[in-house]
């Protein structure tokens, strides 16, 4: 499997805080390795991001990037493919399976997003061709890109959560 980045392009600090953070959330759970936030500059999401991370482990990376575009048009140079997901794309499943062991960059926007995303991405993928939400959206489609198997298993964190039918049990620690 190649790697996988998810672009969060068109942030809005005062309105986006709660949905952006979900959307890093679900790609880290889901496999994607890296999240890039572009639009507005938001510290609190980027550290917060970092320290699920750094806690729940797994290596998944963040950072800011000022240029959506030229991060697309450089990673496209680099030889990674583009699937942006929205409503108005081709069916998603068919776009998982062209992409199957390639380095990916997954386009998640907010807000209205600019047509220059359209026209950069190899694939305009929806999950459904009806409003939904994007963290849903980015969910299914990991699924889908890993074959149901996006759901690493992550022992190199600081906390891990056991399986478990009724409660809580959480192992603290490096002795597992």
């Amino acid at each position: 499997m190649g790697k996988i980045c998810v672009l969060r392009i068109g942030h809005r600090r005062n309105r986006d805080q709660r949905v952006t953070t979900h959307v890093f959330l679900a790609a880290r759970a889901f496999g994607a390795s890296e999240g890039v936030l572009s639009g507005d500059r938001d510290e609190p999401v980027l550290a917060g991001i970092g320290k699920v991370a750094d806690v729940w482990g797994g290596g998944f990376l963040v950072c800011y990037a000022a240029d959506w575009r030229r991060f697309l048009i450089e990673r496209k140079s680099a030889g990674w493919k583009v699937a942006h997901l929205t409503m108005y794309g081709e069916d998603f499943e068919a776009g998982a399976k062209k992409l199957g062991n390639k380095n990916v960059v997954v386009v998640v926007g907010a807000g209205k997003v600019p047509g220059d995303a359209y026209a950069l991405a190899d694939y305009n993928l929806a999950v459904t061709n009806q409003p939904h939400s994007e963290i849903s959206a980015l969910a299914l489609f990991l699924d889908r890109l890993f074959d149901g198997r996006g759901f690493p298993h992550r022992v190199d964190g600081k906390l891990r959560i056991l399986p478990n039918k009724c409660g809580k049990v959480v192992v603290r620690g490096q002795n597992r």
